[in-house]
């Protein structure tokens, strides 16, 4: 993946601050790693939270001086266009999210986070939440390497906030005290597997944004495969507790994560990204 454009200010830099590290305030998080190793899914206690008193002082704004942080911003960026002419066709004006950069551990309005639960979004702010270290993980523990793979996961959390935005995330939190945890599992993969079909629909707009902006490189599309294929709910339960336990999944397995990215690279149309009433899952 080559990018030539300045990358997006909507970057809270907050690396070197410090910030709320307590695990037990974890609330509200949609994880990448423990929802998947150990068969939760946190994301319905954001409304559970008050909203606005928990969040740390902003960090440094617009595209950082970093390369890893200039990196990060401009594939913010290129979600945003990608985005915004989608939105367009819809009749709508895109909002897009601020991606927070931190170190160790951070406070949101949504609780505070160690880094340890991996890149999340929180609705109540809007902010979606990266430890650029997340990468040596993917890369070291789930075998999942390359620019792309790295794209594809803030693409997933980008995929959260458009949920957010067409009133998705909110219906979820509605069922959660009208389910059990078992049917709420169900509905929570099928929010997950949305979110990587929406990171498949930003792949999809990224090649075309023009090769004075964007440039897809063969092997990219197979490096995000790769990393929605490490991160699957089988594979992991598997590699965590030896055994795999369907009625726990909460983001799909690694061969549905393929599935949805693939079919969002594949088609580009928001009219397929219904999953919750997909006769396949």
């Amino acid at each position: 993946m080559q990018w030539f454009g300045k990358g997006s200010g909507n970057v809270d830099d907050r690396r070197g601050m410090g910030g709320g590290a307590a695990i037990g305030g974890i609330g509200g998080i949609i994880v990448v790693v423990l929802g998947l190793l150990f068969g939760q899914d946190f994301s319905g206690l954001v409304n559970q939270l008050p909203i606005g008193n928990q969040a740390a002082t902003e960090g440094k704004k617009g595209v950082p001086e970093d390369a890893a942080g200039r990196w990060a911003s401009n594939v913010l960026a290129s979600t945003e266009m990608v985005w915004a002419a989608k939105f367009e066709e819809m009749g709508r004006q895109y909002e897009p999210p601020v991606l927070t950069l931190f170190e160790n551990g951070v406070s949101t309005s949504c609780g505070n986070a160690s880094s340890a639960v991996g890149p999340f979004y929180c609705p109540a702010d809007r902010h979606v939440y990266l430890d650029l270290s997340f990468y040596n993980e993917l890369n070291n523990r789930f075998g999942a390497s390359g620019d792309f793979a790295n794209a594809y996961v803030i693409a997933h959390e980008v995929g959260h906030h458009i949920q957010t935005l067409l009133g998705i995330s909110q219906k979820m939190d509605r069922y959660r005290s009208q389910l059990s945890e078992v049917e709420y599992n169900k509905l929570s993969v099928k929010l997950e597997l949305q979110a990587d079909f929406f990171a498949g629909v930003w792949a999809n707009g990224a090649k075309n944004l023009g090769p004075d902006l964007f440039k897809l490189e063969e092997g990219d599309i197979e490096e995000a495969l790769n990393a929605a294929n490490a991160i699957g709910d089988d594979k992991l339960q598997k590699q965590a507790q030896g055994e795999v336990k369907p009625d726990s999944f909460t983001h799909g397995t690694s061969a549905q994560r393929m599935a949805w990215f693939k079919k969002g690279f594949d088609t580009g149309d928001m009219n397929q990204s219904d999953t919750f009433n997909s006769p396949d899952l």
